[in-house]
């Protein structure tokens, strides 16, 4: 079945990782999708790929005016616009928070918050303008939950992002815009190799290494992919969730619903040897 015939998205980060399995997966499903992302050569050979049903045009997200561009080619392109997926992200300045400087909350927070302010408005404004509701998915995070995902700026930012998405939702209440966010735990994406400055060339086992660390840390049994997330998405963009708005949807194998830290054990362990006592 295909969920998305006949509608049009912008994904952004689109040429990599998360947003380029997103493109593949709403092209499968009948879409027509404009990629949109800085990394020039890799996008515009997964739209050759992908054919007549995607459009790619370089976007710097942190720069409002080439968001609304991004989206008026779509409308140009192919006539209407439907979804937004507003992925593009990276890490940016992992400091500490007693050595992040303002310079490098303010880089973050143009990624990671911004850009994702500049989707939502022109988004919300075509919609608007053609008199046909869509649907806003951003990528969120789970460091907008929990404490110790990634660093303190990128967590600040995904933790605002999800007022965002609600914000959103209420002020175009009665209009059928939605505005919904997934929250992606452990991935196995290039963000991950590039908070870590691995190279290119060792990517795939540097990722390999990674998933069979933690694969078995998850309630799923293994690590996250770029696909489990274009599903998440494809709901999301689809008339299946046509009666959700403002929700921040966990994609995280079931991290999130679990305890982390280690009080749980601790006192397990403490119990045991205490009653195994004299």
């Amino acid at each position: 079945m295909s969920l998305l015939d006949g509608k049009v998205a912008v994904i952004t980060g689109a040429a990599s990782g998360m947003g380029l399995a997103t493109a593949e997966t709403f092209v499968d499903h009948g879409a027509k999708v404009v990629l949109a992302d800085i990394q020039e050569e890799r996008g515009a050979a997964a739209a050759a790929r992908l054919g007549d049903s995607a459009l790619f045009v370089r976007t710097d997200v942190t720069v409002a005016a080439q968001v609304e561009s991004v989206i008026d080619a779509a409308v140009d392109t192919f006539g209407r616009l439907d979804v937004v997926v507003s992925n593009a992200g990276a890490a940016v300045d992992l400091s500490p928070i007693d050595d992040l400087t303002p310079e490098g909350l303010d880089r973050t927070l143009a990624l990671n918050l911004q850009a994702h302010v500049a989707a939502h408005k022109y988004a919300a404004r075509q919609f608007r303008a053609q008199g046909v509701p869509g649907s806003i998915i951003t990528t969120g995070s789970v460091a907008a939950l929990q404490a110790g995902w990634n660093g303190g700026a990128y967590s600040m930012a995904k933790a605002a992002v999800l007022a965002l998405v609600r914000q959103t939702a209420m002020e175009n209440q009665g209009t059928g815009i939605r505005s919904n966010a997934i929250l992606p735990g452990a991935v196995l994406t290039s963000i991950i190799t590039d908070m870590f400055g691995v190279s290119r060339e060792r990517e795939r086992e540097f990722l390999t290494g990674i998933g069979d660390r933690i694969g078995g840390e998850t309630l799923i049994g293994r690590a996250g992919r770029a696909r489990d997330i274009a599903g998440a998405a494809l709901f999301l963009a689809s008339d299946l969730s046509a009666w959700i708005t403002g929700v921040a949807l966990p994609v995280d194998g079931g991290a999130t619903a679990i305890t982390k830290d280690a009080t749980v054990s601790i006192v397990t362990e403490f119990a045991t040897e205490f009653n195994a006592g004299p």
